[in-house]
């Protein structure tokens, strides 16, 4: 076969290709040769082996993109090459060369893992067709790789998993806070990640180099809580034989994050008020204040807003600490996020335990999703190692589950407003106000989901605050039915 003019020299750049790198493996010199000139003056870069030994070595060396052998060789045969080359990591395309009526071999060679085979004798512009479709499709599955990444970046934040629309809100929200200094309180019921979300929000900040120190208000002694949080001199205190550091000292520069803000004694609210309007702390037994630069993110599953009412919380406080409030819905009210923060949960657990356990039967997937996790993404966490640490089988079914989530029958709404007597008026409120609760109290989304616009929704919002439960149900009260 002649070999093509020079004149079809071309560069990767003229013909739109990536800069590829080719192996040619084959005992054959002069073959070799040949193909090396040819590809060449393709734009390619080529590399030569004289025998499948070497061309293996060649590919564990690294910097192969794409293989091209021939199929009889003395020392390793093209199948055994692609066998081991097929072990490396990451594994170059490989195109196989075979004889004549060889086609029985060029299947096994498919069926091995070979991109594609050509048969001799053949002409360099059916090799460079051969191997432009292995680029397309390498670049094919980049991409595919690239948008599962984005996708996965997309559905969390750090190490937090959220597919659902109202998670996307709040990684959005995290994501402009993420040169903010201010102090933030995030609510949500117990389970829902409140810490998960605040060492993502330190993770972020500019004070990500410097610590982050975490305190459960309610784990503390009231008594002590004080010296826990500003420290003490020496003497404070018949037990204190020496000076102690307080949590806002060990934070300095960084978060201190107070779960349970609700749980904090009402006489300690208005020195934890002065550290936040001064930025100084008093340790305990000391007529000397200190100065400390401390970022507060405070957290709770308590009704803020009713202790406010019920006297039982400082409402100067509060408003220092909700500088910027971010609501974690409950579970139940994110279903998109249960099967993948079910998946991440097996994936880890299964590492951690050495066991091959590779997902979830159909079946077992229909009972997380209609189960109605009350204790949220912890319960979820929790269910997951159990199910690992029991499971005999490599696909968790329904059996695996625990026997509550088992015999839970699902809930008929409509079958118990019956057996309840409610009117379609107090079915309408209960739905509405369980879609609200659901949607963490978002009126936008919660109208959404339920097919209303927002003046409807709030129109039937203030007529539910006007009207206490159990009241105003009976149409004669209305004048109706007269």
């Amino acid at each position: 076969m002649a070999s093509l003019d020079e004149s079809r020299a071309t560069s990767p750049s003229q013909t739109g290709r990536p800069p590829t790198s080719i192996l040619v493996v084959d005992d054959d010199a002069a073959m070799c040769d040949w193909v090396k000139e040819e590809l060449e003056h393709e734009g390619f870069a080529v590399d030569i082996a004289a025998g499948g030994r070497a061309g293996v070595q060649r590919v564990k060396a690294g910097g192969i993109d794409l293989v091209v052998s021939d199929v009889k060789m003395p020392d390793l045969d093209g199948l055994d090459l692609l066998r081991e080359i097929r072990e490396v990591e990451p594994s170059p395309f490989v195109i196989i060369v075979t004889g004549f009526g060889s086609i029985d071999t060029a299947i096994r060679a498919v069926k091995l893992g070979a991109h594609d085979y050509i048969t001799k004798p053949f002409n360099i512009d059916q090799l460079v067709l051969s191997i432009d479709k292995a680029l397309a499709e390498r670049s094919l599955r980049s991409e595919v790789v690239r948008l599962r990444e984005e996708v996965s970046r997309r559905d969390r934040l750090d190490s937090i998993i959220g597919r659902s629309a109202a998670m996307q809100e709040i990684f959005a929200l995290m994501r402009r806070l993420s040169t903010s200094h201010a102090n933030l309180l995030v609510t949500g019921e117990s389970g829902t990640g409140k810490e998960l979300v605040a060492r993502a929000l330190h993770a972020r900040s500019p004070r990500k180099s410097r610590p982050f120190v975490a305190l459960n208000c309610a784990a503390i002694p009231e008594n002590l809580l004080e010296s826990e949080l500003f420290g003490y001199a020496r003497g404070a205190h018949s037990t204190a034989n020496a000076d102690r550091q307080g949590l806002f000292v060990e934070a300095n520069g960084g978060t201190l994050f107070l779960d349970e803000i609700a749980e904090l004694p009402m006489p300690l609210q208005p020195k934890l008020l002065r550290v936040l309007q001064d930025g100084e702390i008093r340790p305990l037994g000391t007529n000397r204040s200190e100065r400390v630069d401390v970022r507060v993110i405070a957290a709770t599953n308590r009704d803020l807003e009713r202790a406010l009412r019920e006297g039982r919380f400082r409402e100067d406080l509060y408003y220092r600490l909700n500088v910027i409030p971010i609501h974690l819905p409950p579970l139940r009210g994110r279903q998109e996020d249960i099967l993948p923060l079910a998946d991440h949960f097996l994936a880890r657990a299964a590492a951690r335990s050495g066991k091959t356990v590779k997902g979830w039967k159909e079946s077992a997937k229909k009972l997380l999703l209609s189960y109605h996790w009350p204790g949220n993404v912890r319960e979820l966490e929790n269910v997951v190692e159990r199910v690992v640490a029991l499971t005999e089988t490599d696909l968790v079914g329904p059996e695996d589950l625990p026997r509550a989530m088992q015999e839970r029958k699902s809930q008929d709404l409509l079958a118990n407003a019956v057996t309840q007597g409610l009117t379609l008026d107090q079915l309408e409120r209960e739905y509405i106000e369980r879609v609200l609760d659901v949607e963490g109290g978002n009126k936008t989304r919660a109208a959404q989901r339920l097919g209303l616009d927002r003046k409807t929704l709030y129109r039937k919002l203030e007529e539910y605050a006007a009207t206490p439960r159990g009241k105003g149900a009976d149409p004669e009260d209305r004048g109706e039915g007269r």
